[in-house]
């Protein structure tokens, strides 16, 4: 009953990127009991970041996935590769002090840096590309895109370059936008293949993945964890949750913590290759700088791949080429008669503070979780980070477990009302270009 409620058989929702996807997996369930070092719950970037680095360390690892690989945010997501938090390095500045900002902008790139790094490593095949663009539509954002390149520069963040109204020209093939800036470390991918593949390179070390088995509990004692599936339990040294916004009920004191929250997308039929190359020249993708913003790409076979907007709760648009459609008419017009072969939603875990969450539940349960759209990267990043603290160096996981986590106004009744009231807010302001 769990299966059903979560998701369905546990098969990929009908997305271009399931349909494309390199790598068709024959899940194994978990259908007895196990051991291993270490549990990991979840089988997206997180889960199976903090899985491969154990691995790669000698550890043996057990991932319990309740769909299927990359099912949820991991295999549905824009595919874009940006650095950051979704609360800017200014923000943490002002909220914690410029000694946790100067730790938060010492690692903000090395999320990127662990997929670069794997994906020649293991020979992961998921379309990798470098650069992404900062997108602005009024004077105002490229004031904006300005001091953040300044405010990077100064954590000795390098990689930047801000484009004009002409150069931006150079780039997208649109004239809505007022200017831009490059972020020449990030890039774009086949979500769901790299985390197929990553999947793949945790196995190769001799890594386990069981999909399929929803976890229904997570128990600890004095000298184990243990995960509970309906069928079959992993007893584990430690276990490690993420399971983000599709993680429910099943550790209840980390569900209030996070709020699901949907984005949606839609991928156009093949355009051709000289069509695709008009709209995007240099291959880059693009996200504008708006609160509730628009992000787009061109995927290997010369398809616009286009997202945006947001449902909070976690609820799917009844239409979401209607949803989006208008949005990607104004920003291509010369796409307007151009088919939708695919469109899908899927959810993010959004923190209150938009800072991700790492910690620990007593003494063997560690989480991390709440990327607030901003997960490729930092999936990776704190996969890393949760290894360290395993392995013994709680250096950067004690940095991350002590930032405060604050609960969502209106409580989990009321949570959804109040972030689209304050939705609502930061939309006017995007209408009037603040």
């Amino acid at each position: 009953m769990a299966e059903q409620a979560y998701a369905g058989d546990g098969s990929y929702p009908p997305s271009y990127y399931a349909a494309s996807r390199n790598i068709h997996r024959v899940p194994l369930r978990l259908e007895t009991d196990v051991a291993a070092d270490i549990c990991v719950l979840g089988a997206g970037y997180s889960g199976l970041s903090t899985a491969l680095h154990l691995a790669e360390a000698g550890f043996r690892v057990v991932v319990v996935e309740g769909a299927s690989v990359g099912w949820g945010a991991s295999g549905r997501n824009g595919g874009q590769i940006v650095n950051g938090l979704n609360a800017s390095l200014g923000t943490i500045k002002r909220r914690y002090g410029g000694e946790t900002a100067a730790f938060v902008g010492s690692l903000v790139q090395e999320g990127a840096g662990i997929i670069y790094d794997w994906v020649e490593r293991y020979g992961i095949d998921c379309d990798l590309k470098r650069g992404n663009i900062y997108a602005a539509y009024t004077d105002q954002h490229m004031r904006d895109l300005e001091a953040k390149k300044q405010l990077w520069a100064s954590y000795g963040m390098n990689d930047h370059e801000l484009l004009d109204r002409h150069q931006i020209r150079t780039h997208i093939g649109s004239e809505v936008y007022a200017g831009g800036m490059i972020d020449h470390s990030g890039g774009h991918m086949h979500p769901l293949n790299l985390v197929l593949g990553e999947a793949r390179a945790f196995e190769s070390l001799g890594g386990v993945i069981y999909e399929h088995s929803p976890v229904v509990r997570v128990d600890q004692g004095a000298d184990n964890a243990v995960i509970y599936t309906a069928k079959g339990k992993v007893t584990a040294k430690a276990a490690v949750i993420c399971g983000n916004a599709y993680l429910g009920h099943v550790v209840p004191e980390l569900t209030d913590r996070v709020m699901p929250v949907s984005t949606q997308m839609m991928a156009t039929e093949p355009l051709g290759r000289e069509r695709a190359e008009a709209l995007l020249p240099t291959g880059m993708c693009v996200e504008d700088v708006r609160y509730i913003l628009d992000y787009f790409r061109v995927s290997a076979d010369h398809r616009l791949i286009f997202g945006g907007g947001v449902v909070y709760g976690g609820t799917d648009p009844d239409d979401v080429v209607a949803k989006l459609r208008p949005n990607l008419d104004k920003v291509f017009p010369q796409l307007k008669d151009v088919k939708i072969d695919y469109a899908w939603s899927g959810n993010f875990a959004l923190s209150f503070s938009r800072v991700p969450q790492m910690g620990r539940l007593g003494n063997r349960v560690y989480f991390a979780h709440g990327y607030s759209g901003h997960g490729v990267t930092g999936s990776h990043l704190f996969g890393r980070i949760l290894s360290e603290a395993i392995r013994g160096d709680m250096t950067r996981f004690d940095t991350f477990a002590a930032l405060p986590w604050i609960p969502f106004p209106g409580g989990r009744m009321f949570r959804a009302q109040y972030s689209t009231l304050g939705s609502w807010w930061y939309a006017f302001k995007d209408r009037l270009g603040l």
